[in-house]
């Protein structure tokens, strides 16, 4: 199950990499509409909380410390936030439809949240890793202490 998670996790890091090509994709489509962000709203809304879910629930059956199971069940949290932020910077507009200066500034939290999401999935992927990796040989707790016979 403890390789199952590195799989998960590494596929969940995967995830979020393509979301920033996602959005990039979405930026520079002309003439940009609702269209536009397609992939980046499914990738985000369905396939990064279903693989954080199925990260968590690895890590929990590979009896991961608990700090990382809990670590790997954040990202749901950063997508939610996510979700806010991406509203609040479209309902940042005026009458005519142009953005206000609050509006972009939301959306560089956007940006900003999702950096931090890719964070918390690198340090899931470590743990995860680290959970898989032997103990060294000469970690067996035998401690020769100088000026002693080894």
């Amino acid at each position: 199950m403890r390789k199952a998670f590195v799989i998960t996790s590494a596929l969940l890091l995967v995830a979020f990499g393509l979301q920033f090509v996602f959005a990039a994709v979405g930026g520079f489509t002309r003439p940009t509409g609702d269209d536009a962000y397609a992939l980046h709203s499914v990738n985000g809304m369905a396939v990064i909380p279903a693989l954080t879910l199925l990260t968590a629930l690895c890590a929990a059956l590979a009896r991961a410390p608990g700090r990382l199971v809990g670590l790997a069940l954040l990202p749901i949290g950063l997508v939610i936030v996510q979700a806010l932020l991406a509203m609040l910077a479209t309902a940042s507009t005026d009458a005519a439809g142009v953005s206000t200066p609050l509006g972009p500034i939301i959306g560089g939290l956007h940006a900003l949240n999702g950096i931090i999401a890719v964070h918390v999935v690198v340090a899931v992927l470590r743990g995860a890793r680290k959970l898989t990796d032997p103990e060294p040989a000469d970690s067996t707790g035998d401690v020769v202490r100088s000026g002693e016979p080894a």
